[in-house]
């Protein structure tokens, strides 16, 4: 099954992908749109180019496990966003995604503007990896 992920942002948001097989996720785009109304048709558009078949949707929970208005906001993007598609959507907890694309950019050594442009890309084929992962080890 072909899955995208989103890892939501106010300015960039990440894409990934996987192939069929459901064995690695890649790094797709970064979509570059400050309007939350535009946003959404930009991701189904994504998700058609890619031919998804599932969509995971990064959950931006507290570090306590808590929800709160962002987990709360990428929520109601997955619900737009499988009323636009008609692709299912999941939440997968994205907590220390972003730090570890960072940490993953450290040992590349990508700085700047290179740095700032794919981090979102890179957190989005993490949290796709992770849900890959559970969906193996029979969690999902």
């Amino acid at each position: 099954m072909i899955i995208m992920s989103v890892d939501l942002g106010k300015a960039r948001t990440g894409i990934a992908v996987c192939d069929k097989t459901e064995f690695l996720a890649s790094p797709y785009t970064v979509i570059f749109e400050k309007s939350q109304k535009a946003l959404p048709n930009k991701v189904a558009q994504a998700a058609k180019d890619v031919k998804a078949e599932l969509i995971v949707v990064g959950l931006p929970k507290n570090m306590d496990g808590s929800e709160g208005e962002c987990a709360q906001n990428a929520r109601a993007f997955a619900e737009t966003l499988r009323e636009l598609t008609g692709i299912e959507t999941v939440m997968q907890d994205e907590r220390g995604t972003t730090v570890t694309a960072h940490n993953f950019l450290n040992t590349t050594n990508t700085r700047g503007k290179k740095r700032k442009n794919v981090v979102d890309e890179v957190a989005a084929t993490i949290i796709l990896q992770d849900y890959l992962d559970s969906r193996k080890n029979g969690l999902k």
